[in-house]
């Protein structure tokens, strides 16, 4: 525990964003080229290790390594070393989760599988998955299944939290303009107000999921930025909205999307203005397999785990999924002891290091449970 606390502490004081991952790279690799792997870097600042067995079949465990644009505000003697960056999301963590599995698997003097260990960069955005499975190193490493673990504050300390099937939603961003024409605020019948178009707008797409969605499905429609007009007495020309869209089903996704492009023309004939519609598709559902979470729940002793609801948040680990069968599994670290309640993304986020070990144990039971040793 010494060495892993250590180990998460040190990377927690280095936080650093998407691909520019220099430093949280030279740490990780000034420990893994001490143990018995082939090493290879992607994606950047990623890095694969990779261990052959007597079977030249893979099984890939990976982890994130990005923080987030967060000034921490924890207090603690390890706090980010970086003004406004912070590992607010765990990252540090499954670091260290992986790199203590990478000792186990060195360790070892023969494997009956072989192994592939992911550190990726880039979770958080852009997606660095995608990246990494572009590479082609799920056929040139032979990976036939994939295993992650995220921790999860809102999950009791030390307990596995498993998802049979979709467990996070797919993830599309959009960004809207809408321009009008400026008047004078006591002469508005001279111009086309981008505000009030604007304001019908939200309203209306916010009705797309209660009225369009089949109530047994779920999606998610939220506008989280709004910037628009001159001053109190212009009439407002132009406005910018920014939002996210979510789902578990491509069906609901697309008809999402759909629905908002009707919008638009509507307000457009509506309103006079012309709206600039662009949406990114970001991260797939994060869809755990059936068979495997199956072997898993079976063989774990039913008090250390609990069945979580799927939630809407989205991970590019789902990338890999789309590759291979594999299962992304939540870890608790709620403490309300030691106070350790604080949400994923928050500046107060931390958690005890102990919750670690749980982690390693769950990697190591995975790789023996699929035949590696």
């Amino acid at each position: 525990m010494d060495k892993l606390t250590k180990i998460r502490r040190d990377l927690h004081q280095i936080p650093e964003l998407a691909f520019d991952l220099f430093k949280t790279h030279e740490y990780l690799m000034s420990i893994l080229k001490k143990l018995n792997f082939e090493l290879e870097v992607v994606a950047k600042t990623g890095i694969i290790c990779y261990r052959k067995g007597e079977s030249r079949d893979a099984i890939a465990f990976r982890s994130d390594m990005d923080a987030l644009p967060v000034t921490e505000m924890t207090g603690v003697d390890y706090q980010s070393q970086h003004d406004g960056s912070m590992h607010a999301c765990g990252h540090d963590g499954h670091m260290t989760m992986l790199l203590g599995f990478a000792e186990y698997i060195s360790s070892l003097k023969t494997l009956k599988k072989s192994v592939v260990l992911i550190f990726q960069p880039a979770e958080e955005g852009p997606g660095g998955a995608k990246i990494i499975c572009d590479t082609g190193i799920f056929e040139k490493y032979q990976i036939k299944n994939v295993f992650g673990i995220h921790l999860y504050p809102n999950l009791e300390e030390g307990l596995y939290g498993l998802v049979d099937g979709p467990m996070m939603a797919q993830n599309s961003e959009f960004d809207l303009e809408i321009i009008g024409k400026s008047a004078h605020a006591a002469q508005p019948h001279l111009g086309h107000d981008a505000i009030l178009a604007a304001s019908h707008l939200i309203s209306s797409y916010h009705s797309i999921v209660s009225r369009f969605v089949n109530p047994l499905q779920s999606g998610v429609l939220t506008v989280g930025k709004i910037n628009g007009g001159e001053a109190r007495n212009i009439i407002a020309n132009h406005v910018k909205i920014s939002g996210t869209i979510r789902s578990f089903h491509d069906e609901t996704h697309q008809m999402i999307k759909k629905k908002m492009k009707d919008i638009d023309e509507s307000i457009e004939k509506a309103y006079e203005v012309k709206i600039h519609q662009h949406i990114e598709d970001y991260y797939p559902v994060v869809n755990n397999d059936h068979d495997l979470f199956n072997q898993l729940k079976e063989s774990l002793p039913t008090s250390s785990y609990t069945q979580i609801e799927p939630m809407m948040t989205a991970e590019d680990f789902a990338f890999y999924q789309k590759k291979v069968p594999g299962v992304f599994v939540m870890l608790g670290t709620q403490n309300k002891l030691l106070g350790y309640t604080h949400p994923l993304h928050s500046c107060y986020f931390n958690f005890d290091e102990k919750v670690l070990a749980k982690g390693i144990m769950l990697y190591q039971h995975i790789f023996k449970m699929l035949g590696g040793i």
